[in-house]
């Protein structure tokens, strides 16, 4: 099965990106690419794709508005007595907007986290497929996605926690979460660097771990790595326009930008 798609996001980079791990996926034809919500919907519109990868942030019609026009429209439409047209499935892009990815996490609307990750964009177009083909799992994705607009609606029910466990060899430590400088992950375990010590933390991903930070300082620079922009010692500009990070802690380590990232990256600093 070849699912017909289109990518919006108002990144470029962010685009080349997916669009190039869809291509080394195989089974996806991306029809058109967009750059904002008005975009989206035209786009949507003229082509009717089965697969649309929505940005959520971005200027002007952002991807949560998006969708309440689409279904706006089918309802206009439907009670106009026109044909039924099934909205297309969504698949959500987010860079660091953490209370929305577990809102996201509903049965029939995917979601993706930037930088993005092949196994992962992989997983949300079998995930699509299966669902197009009538597996016992599917839901109408129209309904689903009434399901994520509650949900989004829904206050947050609690902050972050203002210290973390750490495992340092044999001791738990309860640290601040100012205090740390990154985390990074390597084959399933995540290691928290302070400027005084390393250790480990208890949660399987990194997305787990991002739940019980506060967004408005970490950010997740690269698919392996989650940094503390405070703690940001120097940006290093490295080849092809992309960029390392030195961070404050004792080995002044230095953690890679990945492309989708960067502008978040000039965002943060004016660069």
């Amino acid at each position: 099965m070849t699912l017909s798609a289109l990518i919006i996001d108002d990144e470029q980079l962010a685009r080349e990106e997916l669009k190039y791990l869809l291509d080394s996926v195989g089974g996806v034809d991306v029809l058109a690419e967009g750059s904002n919500g008005i975009e989206a919907v035209n786009l949507i519109e003229e082509h009717h794709p089965d697969l649309v990868f929505l940005d959520v942030q971005m200027p002007g019609l952002d991807g949560f508005a998006v969708i309440k026009r689409l279904k706006e429209q089918s309802d206009a439409k439907a009670r106009a007595g026109a044909e039924y047209e099934p909205l297309p499935h969504i698949v959500f892009a987010t860079a660091y907007d953490q209370y929305a990815v577990r809102a996201f996490d509903v049965n029939a609307v995917d979601y993706l986290l930037k930088p993005f990750d092949r196994d992962r964009v992989e997983q949300a177009v079998e995930r699509v497929k299966g669902r197009i083909s009538g597996a016992p799992a599917s839901a109408p994705p129209a309904s689903q996605i009434d399901t994520l607009l509650r949900l989004l609606n829904r206050p947050q029910s609690s902050a972050q926690p203002a210290k973390l466990i750490v495992q340092a060899q044999s001791r738990l430590l309860l640290v601040d979460q100012a205090e740390i400088c990154y985390a990074a992950i390597d084959e399933g375990v995540i290691r928290v660097a302070t400027q005084n010590f390393e250790g480990q933390s208890k949660c399987r991903t990194l997305e787990e771990l991002l739940d019980l930070l506060d967004p408005a300082i970490f950010w997740r620079a690269h698919r392996g790595f989650v940094v503390n922009i405070n703690h940001i010692r120097e940006v290093v500009p490295w080849f092809k326009s992309s960029y390392q990070l030195r961070m404050n802690d004792k080995k002044q380590t230095e953690i890679p930008v990945s492309r989708s990232q960067t502008r978040r990256l000039r965002e943060l600093f004016n660069l």
